[in-house]
């Protein structure tokens, strides 16, 4: 009830705020604090304080001390803790493994990606390099400062190479050409052919006349239509031998020039270096150059050999070739406007030329789609 009384008196107190916002004083401040000190030294001890289980006011059987509650959580808390203590420790485990595992796999892909950008770095690096001293070295060639490795007649031979490239080019363009104008003349003579045959049909009395002027378009379309097959045969084999067989070889000439170019770029280096001081750090850097110039040269060599090589091989080709494709030219040409077709038919199949069917130039239905 003292309590009642006390809260009654809190709770129907009032606070005055003077002018300058500070509270007033309360007139019951100390008995309220006497009365607040009594209910604390007179009520229950909270260590023995009890819980009822039923309704308010109930017997007092149903009351129960708070210390058999406090054991009854202490026991079950530790029934429960050494399965709560395991499963976090294997949980603890498993994810101590998983983080191993992933971290492991984390570092090999670092690794494995710093080694391909380091690798990368010095692939580039390299590359920088040589392109500065091979790019030094032609200026200075270009110039005249500069001093270069030749090989007179090697140079001699590509020389002939390229100048016989040039002249066979004009040859296909010209084979060519010949095959387009001659192809018009042909198709010319087909429709001439079959204009006479119609009207041979139709004009009894020119009917004779037609019909051998008919038969002579005919004949010479046919004969031809052989020609253009040996000049294409020709013109094929030329072809494979200018754009294949010469290219590959300029081709390996190429890379030779490339090569000799950066040998005597890294020869050049090497004997500013040796003009140079000869202190430890000089003679690291000559050791160094020593080494590239020695790869270099090594790799110079080897494709001037290669170079050496194909051109022979290309030489012995090229007279076997032309020398079968020019006399398959010259016959065929010569039967034909000699108008010997037996002549024509033989040098066809001297050389193993085979006529396309009438109509195979023309695109299939399925391509026309």
């Amino acid at each position: 009830m003292m309590a009642d009384s006390i809260m009654s008196k809190a709770a129907t107190m009032e606070i005055p705020i003077n002018s300058n916002g500070d509270t007033g004083t309360l007139p019951e401040d100390d008995s309220l604090e006497q009365d607040l000190q009594q209910v604390m030294v007179s009520g229950p001890n909270l260590n023995e304080t009890s819980i009822v289980s039923g309704g308010y006011g109930g017997p007092a059987g149903g009351i129960i001390p708070t210390s058999t509650i406090k054991d009854i959580r202490m026991k079950s808390r530790g029934a429960n803790l050494p399965n709560s203590q395991s499963s976090a420790s294997r949980l603890a485990q498993h994810t101590d493994q998983h983080s191993g595992s992933a971290n492991h796999n984390t570092n090999s892909t670092e690794e494995v990606s710093r080694g391909v950008a380091v690798e990368k770095l010095d692939s580039v690096k390299k590359w920088g390099i040589n392109t500065y001293k091979c790019t030094k070295q032609m200026f200075s060639e270009r110039f005249g400062r500069g001093s270069r490795t030749v090989d007179l007649e090697l140079e001699a031979q590509i020389d002939v190479l390229r100048d016989t490239k040039s002249k066979y080019e004009n040859i296909l363009s010209l084979a060519t050409a010949l095959i387009s104008h001659f192809q018009s003349m042909v198709q010319t003579q087909q429709a001439l052919g079959d204009t006479f045959t119609d009207l041979s049909q139709k004009s009894p009395e020119l009917q004779d006349e037609f019909g051998y002027n008919a038969e002579t378009q005919k004949l010479l379309c046919k004969n031809g239509e052989a020609l253009l097959g040996a000049i294409n045969f020709f013109v094929s084999s030329v072809n494979t031998l200018v754009n294949k067989t010469m290219e590959d070889t300029l081709m390996t000439i190429r890379l030779y020039e490339n090569a000799r170019l950066e040998f005597d770029a890294y020869r050049s280096d090497l004997e500013e270096l040796s003009l140079g001081p000869r202190d430890a750090a000089a003679m690291v850097r000559i050791e160094m150059a020593q080494h590239d110039y020695q790869v270099h040269r090594d790799k110079y060599e080897r494709l001037r050999s290669d170079v050496t090589i194909k051109l022979k091989f290309l030489e012995e080709n090229k007279v076997k070739v032309m020398h079968k494709q020019l006399l398959l030219f010259h016959n065929a040409i010569s039967a034909y406007f000699a108008g010997n077709q037996q002549q024509l038919e033989q040098t066809l199949i001297q050389f193993n030329v085979k006529l396309k069917p009438p109509g195979s130039d023309k695109p299939s239905w399925l391509e026309e789609q």
